[in-house]
Order: structure tokens, then sequence, then C-alpha cells
């Protein structure tokens, strides 16, 4: 039998046929009369998108690049900053700040859980000195969702004090308000929610940010945000635009606004729903402890058996790439995403496979009962 292949990674993730094929048009000149109007009505739906009347910027990068310029633009060396670290991607932001000459606080979060918003006041009144405050919106290696809205509460009444968000899975996933949470600066990345190829990352930037840019005296080049915003003003980016990957950023957005804001929270938040609920209807645990994410779901791999086994047989045997454990979860857990163009024939494919993979490795599964929770919860959901 043939193998067809289905992308569950949380990133990158498919990308719809309609901008797979805008991308496909003949490449025109990023400083071209023709390229202007196609960035203009991206940077207005990025803007839909975050929920914000601030600039978003551009950048071609990966979302890793955008976590760079949130660093290298609104710090100098030697100032404090407060990372939530409660995964690998919590990890990278005290990384970067080390590499850029910051002081990192930490706020360490057993992996699992989500912060304890209390201890991050307790931090800022400590240190009344913190200059920054950096945290994931959703943890993708663990599938955890923190409480950004009420970290945003807290670091809004430090005047000198900036929120920071890593919002590269979580965004489009979550309902997140940028400017109504009082988020600084907020990051995220085109192969997640936005049902894009890697290759552009956005970064919104509030006012408050913009008159820390203006003292900050970190090194920079490439990622220079006070120039971007000079050239997105004109709709243009500072360098080279990724001219066939912003002309498929607009469809992918026109084709978010046509599905509209809540229905695209809603359909996230049902997709990861059945998902939980159909991985422990197998018998199996959900390794999040606190609040799960609505892009990705991390499942504990049974006793006995390798997640990286269970990862790797869902890819090569029945076509399936989902994503398996990282850092010290190698082995410990899998991941399901459901983020971007997914659909409820998404989760039940990738139900259904599992229960077929669990079965092949000596794991007791009862055959369709996780696919018929998933296929009851999306039949009820489909009568509301």
């Amino acid at each position: 039998m043939i193998l067809k292949r289905y992308l569950l990674a949380p990133g990158p993730t498919p990308v719809p046929p309609e901008v797979l094929l805008s991308m496909a048009m003949p490449v025109i000149h990023h400083r071209s009369p023709d390229f202007l109007p196609i960035l203009d009505s991206a940077k207005r739906g990025l803007q839909w998108i975050y929920q914000t009347k601030n600039d978003v910027l551009i950048l071609c990068s990966t979302g890793t690049g955008a976590m760079v310029a949130a660093v290298n633009n609104f710090f100098s060396p030697g100032e404090k900053v407060l990372v939530i670290n409660g995964g690998k991607f919590g990890e990278r932001w005290v990384k970067i700040a080390q590499a850029y000459g910051l002081e990192v606080i930490e706020i360490p979060v057993e992996w699992g859980y989500s912060v304890d918003v209390n201890k991050v006041e307790e931090k800022l009144k400590k240190h009344s000195d913190i200059k920054g405050v950096l945290i994931q919106a959703s943890e993708t290696s663990t599938g955890v969702y923190h409480d950004i809205e009420s970290v945003g509460k807290i670091v809004k009444n430090y005047e000198d004090t900036l929120f920071i968000v890593d919002s590269i899975s979580a965004l489009v996933a979550h309902d997140i308000k940028t400017d109504e949470w009082a988020i600084d600066v907020m990051v995220s990345g085109s192969q997640k929610g936005f049902m894009l190829p890697p290759g552009l990352a956005f970064i919104s930037v509030s006012d408050k940010a913009w008159k820390r840019n203006e003292k900050s005296k970190t090194p920079r080049f490439y990622f220079n945000l006070k120039k971007e915003r000079e050239n997105l003003a004109k709709n243009q980016t500072n360098f080279t635009s990724a001219v066939s990957l912003i002309i498929g950023l607009n469809e992918a957005l026109k084709l978010m606004q046509k599905e509209g804001l809540e229905n695209i929270f809603r359909r996230h938040s049902i997709l990861a729903h059945a998902t939980r609920e159909a991985v422990k209807e197998i018998g199996l645990k959900l390794f999040p402890k606190g609040v799960p994410s609505n892009a990705v779901t991390a499942i504990e791999a049974p006793q006995g058996i390798d997640g990286q086994v269970i990862y790797k047989t869902l890819r090569e045997k029945h076509g399936i790439t989902a994503a398996g454990g990282q850092d010290k979860l190698k082995g410990k857990v899998f991941r399901f995403a459901h983020l971007g163009y997914a659909d409820k024939f998404d989760v039940i494919v990738g139900i259904s496979a599992l229960e077929m993979t669990l079965n092949e490795l000596g794991y007791p599964v009862t055959f369709g009962k996780g696919v018929a929770k998933a296929e009851e919860i999306f039949s009820k959901e489909d009568k509301k």
C-alpha cells in the first residue's frame, strides 16, 4: 500500500493549497510598486490577528530571530531581566539574554506546569531594577500554556519593565489580546498557526517598548527594529523581503479573516479538547499538569515503551509526522499538534494511527476507543 503523509507536528504545520498556489506566482521585486500593496495588506492583517494597533514588523528569519530582536533592541548589557523558564524554549530566552550580556533572574517552573503568577510579582518586588519579563505563552516542548493575561496585569504596574511574550506556537491557537493585556513585545513565526512554510517572523512593539529602544545600547545590525519600522511605513522591509512568503502570508491572512477570530480560537480549542480526551480514553496520560496548550498535546509514553519509538513508528509505518520529546523529555513523551490548517479529521487520523502504533508496540488497545471519543466530541460540537 502507498504511504500517504500527514503533518501533525507543532511546526512546520500544513499549508493550505490556496497559499501554496499564491507562492507559485512569478517572483516580483521587493522594491517594485507591485509589491507595496501586498505588504500593506499583510501588515494590516497581522495587526488584526495580533489584536493590536501597534506596528507588527516582518523579519526574514525563524521565530528565534524575532526572540533575538526582542532582546537586543530593548536592553543594554548588564541590565536585569526576569525569565519564566519552564521548558526548552524558556531555556532559549535565558540563553539569548545571556548572549547579549544581560543579567538573568529565573523563575524555574517544573516541566509540565504553568507558572505561578504570584512568583512573578514577588521577583519584581524584590528586584526593582528588572527591565523586562520574558515568557512563553505556549511552551511547545511541554504542551503547557502560561497565564500571560495575569502576568501582563502584574507587569503593567511596573513603569520601567517591559512584558515580552513568545507566542510562536500560541498565536492563532489562543485568543491573545496584545494591547488589552499590555504586551509590549510579542513574537511569532510563520510555520505555526499562520499556515506558512518556515522563514518569516513577526514582532509587535508597543509605544512603551519603542521608548526603551531609544535607550538600548546593545549592538544590532540585521535585527534593527527601528529601521524595520521606518521601512514598514513605506510598505517595505529593511533588507530584501521574502517576497513569495509574504505573498503567501497575505493569502493565509485572507483565509483567517474569512473564518473569523472567534471561530479560529474555537476550532483550536475543540481540536485540542478532542485530542486530549481521546488520548485519555485510550488509557494514556497527558504530560501537562498545568493549563494545556491548544496548539500541541504532549502525551506521556506508556511505561516500558520509548516515546521516540512511538514517534518513529507513527512516521515510518503510518505516515504521521508528529513530534517526539525534547531534552530531558526525550523518550518520555510524544506530541501531536492541532495547529493552523487543521480540522477534526486530522485529529481522527492521528488518534487512529496512535491506536495502531501502540498495539504494534505491545500496549493493550481497544481499537476505535480513542477515535470514538473524538468523534463523539466533534459530533456534539457540530450540533451547537
